[in-house]
């Protein structure tokens, strides 16, 4: 796998966003659409007659998903669905889709696998779209579902050929910063090639096939190691057995390196960048990358957090600080005032009113990380100190909501 600067990968909101309109649409995309209106109200009925008709006709399948659906029930056929609708945008579609054949990999996914989901796929929009499914709707159906299958075996297939399914990592550091935040640190099998803000999907061994995103706290190291920064929060499987059950000596499955929020070190403008919670792991990652090219970039962070019991990494960001005069550090607690840990400057009140209250930012790119209520609110902010939208990271929305278990 390639560790060369790639485009933005998109999302589902950036198919949404970029899809033609309806004058504008091909005969099939028309027909698609028909099909996806009548079935969103319906939209749940439908999910669970999919993956009960897919285990009962393909009872080998359901070994390729995890043992409790909840997580995993909406985002398969969310996927295809939303894949399907947008048959017209074709480079954007295929960039979306190559990026879901390689990371189906870690499932065990194979081409044999498509043709069964497509009849199932098939089977649920026609037993729901009574009023607009026809010969002529399940041909377009037809005819997207073939496309999309083979731009994501394709996808796989060629990403076969350079890198595996999944990584082997084993456990070599786990530190509790706070109760319920653990920097975990980890030892790939083989080389990992990733970039600086990218993330990760993470298994455990206590539950199998469930998958849970990740970003890499660090910059590349030279010996390999990888490091996590993890909040258990309630009911998340994930997230409490790496803070409250992983030891080193654990060995833990990694999946591809994923995600664009990674530093253009062709630009000379500054770094904005808005963390909150352990949405620090990522910038952290970014200024130790924009130091490690040397360039004595403006880099302004923003680090927020409920409290200041919860600023869990700030004597790190805090000693950055100190070692590159390029950075600046700023503390925000939602519940101040804030001095054991972030100490005098740091403010009080919301990430998105700090960033206000410090603009303008016309000549910065601006990186977001945190829950997805943050990423909202952010890019707004962003937005209003003068960053233009296009200069705005941030991981996709749809892959942060599963980050939280």
């Amino acid at each position: 796998m390639s560790s060369a600067p790639t485009a933005p990968e998109p999302s589902l909101a950036t198919l949404e966003a970029t899809g033609t309109s309806d004058a504008a649409a091909s005969p099939d995309a028309v027909l698609i659409r028909r099909t996806m209106a009548e079935i969103e109200p319906v939209a749940d009925k439908v999910t669970s007659y999919f993956y009960a008709l897919l285990f009962v006709q393909h009872p080998d399948l359901r070994a390729l998903f995890p043992a409790s659906m909840d997580a995993q029930r909406d985002r398969l056929f969310k996927a295809l669905l939303t894949a399907a609708q947008h048959v017209d945008n074709a480079e954007v579609l295929t960039q979306y889709l190559s990026q879901l054949g390689r990371g189906h990999r870690k499932y065990g996914t194979l081409p044999d696998h498509y043709p069964a989901v497509g009849e199932c796929l098939l089977s649920a929009l026609s037993r729901y779209a009574t009023s607009s499914w026809n010969q002529e709707a399940e041909d377009a159906w037809v005819r997207a579902y073939t496309a999309i299958s083979q731009i994501m075996i394709d996808a796989a297939a060629e990403n076969e050929a350079v890198a595996p399914a999944w990584w082997q990592a084993e456990v070599v550091a786990h530190e509790l910063r706070t109760p319920d935040t653990a920097v975990v640190t980890v030892r790939p099998d083989q080389p990992y090639p990733f970039r600086a803000g990218q993330y990760t999907s993470l298994e455990t061994p206590w539950w199998p096939r469930v998958w849970r995103h990740y970003s890499f706290a660090s910059a590349p190291r030279s010996d390999g190691l990888l490091s996590f920064h993890v909040k258990a929060v309630p009911a998340g499987w994930v997230s409490n057995a790496l803070v409250h059950r992983a030891r080193p000596g654990d060995v833990l499955r990694l999946g591809a390196p994923g995600g664009s929020m990674t530093v253009d070190h062709s630009s000379g403008n500054g770094l904005l960048c808005v963390g909150g919670g352990t949405g620090i792991a990522p910038i952290k990652a970014l200024i130790e990358d924009v130091a490690g090219h040397g360039a004595r970039r403006p880099v302004e962070v923003f680090y927020g957090a409920r409290s200041e019991h919860d600023l869990y990494d700030i004597d790190t960001m805090l000693r950055l600080e100190q070692t590159h005069p390029w950075l600046s550090v700023r503390p925000v607690v939602a519940i101040g005032p804030g001095t054991r840990r972030g100490g005098p400057g740091t403010i009080t009140g919301q990430l998105p009113d700090a960033v206000r209250q410090y603009g303008p930012y016309r000549e910065y790119d601006a990186y977001l990380s945190g829950p997805p209520g943050l990423i909202r609110s952010g890019v707004e902010a962003l937005v209003g100190v003068g960053v233009p939208a296009e200069r705005i990271r941030h991981d996709s929305i749809e892959e942060l909501v599963s980050t939280g278990d």
